[in-house]
């Protein structure tokens, strides 16, 4: 069994109040028999330029029904507001594997890979969709940090944690989903908005419907994760990023990615996980 579960902060507390820990009791749509596991991800950030682009997610006290989750900040930073979802994975569904890595790019000769290997080996490669969970970069540079997983194998993959220019990572944390590629009733994809204009074009909005293939084999609307892996921002203004989705069917979804106010985004990308 899974399920998914979102936290938005505006739902505890107005984006006009920041604070360093914003949480709530949540309960999952139906109970599990022992506590799921919960890959998280972020999929909207609210924050202030004066500091550091600190954001940390967590869920906790997890029970069979319930569990706290978390949008935190640190160091001064002002967050205003984000969206964490969860996907919700029963301990004994051996169909999926998943776990998070977190890389601490300080030093100039850090590895922005890791191999991770499976706790239990899959019978052909398998689908392996990533996300943030956690980021800190420098406020003086443009946002720049993405995500992939290459050189899948039935073993394990190579999880890749990556900035270029002159944007400075201090910390990154990833979850990470592998499911058999040939399991029906889940399909995911890794969106960008560089599918619908370039980057040296930034807009406030971008979006794309998107169909279903037939081995996704939904007969009833799935339910949807979402959660960045991309994102290329200019500094000089907050950090304002939103990625959801709407017009979901059996057969397909439309994607949606944007920024409000000031702030100008060259480019970003989500994971989306569609779940029956």
């Amino acid at each position: 069994m899974s399920s998914i579960t979102s936290f938005d902060s505006q739902s505890v507390r107005a984006w006009t109040d920041p604070q360093d820990d914003t949480s709530a009791r949540i309960p999952f749509p139906s109970a599990f028999v022992l506590p799921p596991r919960l890959p998280l991800g972020i999929r909207q950030l609210d924050i202030d330029n004066d500091a550091n682009i600190r954001a940390r997610t967590m869920a906790n006290n997890i029970t069979s029904q319930s569990a706290d989750y978390h949008v935190m900040t640190w160091g001064g930073t002002k967050l205003y507001s984000g969206i964490v979802n969860s996907l919700n994975l029963a301990p004994y569904n051996l169909e999926f594997s998943s776990g998070e890595v977190t890389r601490d790019l300080k030093g100039a000769d850090d590895p922005t890979s890791v191999r991770v290997d499976f706790e239990r080996p899959f019978i052909s490669p398998p689908t392996v969709i990533v996300f943030f969970s956690h980021i800190d970069l420098d406020q003086n540079y443009n946002w720049r940090l993405k995500t992939s997983a290459t050189h899948i194998d039935q073993e394990g993959f190579t999880l890749n944690i990556e900035t270029w220019w002159d944007t400075i990572l201090y910390e990154a944390k990833v979850s990470w989903i592998a499911y058999p590629s040939d399991r029906p009733e889940v399909w995911s994809t890794s969106v960008n908005t560089m599918e619908v204009r370039p980057y040296d074009r930034p807009q406030t909005t971008a979006s794309k419907a998107v169909t279903f293939p037939t081995s996704a084999g939904f007969y009833k609307k799935p339910r949807i994760f979402v959660g960045f892996n991309w994102f290329d921002i200019n500094c000089k203004h907050n950090f304002r990023l939103r990625a959801y989705v709407d017009n979901v069917h059996v057969g397909g979804l439309t994607w949606h990615i944007d920024t409000w106010s000031d702030s100008i985004v060259y480019s970003a990308g989500a994971s989306i996980i569609a779940i029956r």
